[in-house]
């Protein structure tokens, strides 16, 4: 079993508030999820207007799907142009059992 975690920090340049970046990564969040069923959530950066930092995990079989999955979703959120610009990512894959 594989586990693949994605980080991602996202500067949201035309943003002015916090319910603006909010409205912004709930677009990004539900967009990911139902596109390729991956958990994803704010984890760092919560009270600053123009940077925001996801975290996105999933499970597989194999961890070149895992990183294939994780590269395909960064690949789509730069693609989206909600607004917000990749800064930096970092794809990292567990392996239990």
């Amino acid at each position: 079993m594989s586990i693949g975690a994605l980080w991602v920090r996202l500067r949201l340049p035309e943003n002015g508030s916090l319910k603006g970046k909010r409205k912004v990564l709930k677009s990004i969040t539900s967009r990911v999820k139902n596109k390729f069923n991956v958990a994803i959530a704010e984890v760092q950066d919560y009270d600053l207007w123009q940077v925001a930092t996801m975290g996105v995990v999933c499970v597989s079989n194999d961890g070149r799907h895992a990183n294939e999955l994780l590269s395909k979703v960064i690949d789509f959120i730069e693609a989206l142009r909600e607004d917000a610009e990749i800064l930096d990512y970092q794809i990292e894959i567990l392996h239990a059992f």
